[in-house]
């Protein structure tokens, strides 16, 4: 009876452990060449810069978002919704093509999210992120617009 428990929490020590290796590699790109992790530089990390950046309807402004910050909430359904992870905050970038000015916020979508539920009831946002959407610890750019839906409805960002 108490082997049960020291089996069920050396399990979860590995999964959280085997959890925050995967954070740590999604956010940070470049690692320390001492423990022979992979470097930033190799051919197989490289990522179209196209890739990360989406632009708004007239073409005007450019946009890239930078994760922050990921959950330690465990994902829930692996096998329907693959591997993901939770937002909680993000860095984004816009830059203005027609003046070359650029702007950078800091967003917690987690905070914004409980805004919106407490002002209309209603959250639109989706924070959980398939693990193949993060590249160099940037959110490609087909995903943005689902990550900042409840910024712009409360007039944080407009794009």
């Amino acid at each position: 009876m108490s082997s049960k428990p020291k089996n069920e929490s050396s399990e979860s020590t590995i999964e959280k452990t085997e959890r925050d290796i995967i954070v740590k590699s999604l956010l940070n790109h470049e690692y320390d060449y001492r423990t022979r992790s992979r470097v930033s530089d190799s051919f197989d990390e490289f990522v179209d810069e196209r890739v990360l950046i989406s632009h708004d309807i007239f073409n005007k402004k450019e946009m890239k978002v930078k994760i922050l910050e990921l959950s330690d909430q465990p994902q829930h359904l692996i096998w329907k919704f693959g591997d993901r992870v939770k937002v909680n905050k993000v860095l984004i970038t816009i830059k203005h093509l027609e003046n070359q000015e650029i702007e950078e916020a800091e967003f917690d979508l987690e905070a914004i999210e409980k805004e919106i539920t407490k002002k209309r009831h209603y959250s639109s946002t989706n924070r959980w992120l398939p693990t193949s959407e993060i590249r160099n610890g940037y959110v490609a750019g087909s995903r943005h617009t689902q990550l900042i839906s409840d910024a712009s409805a409360l007039d944080y960002i407009t794009f």
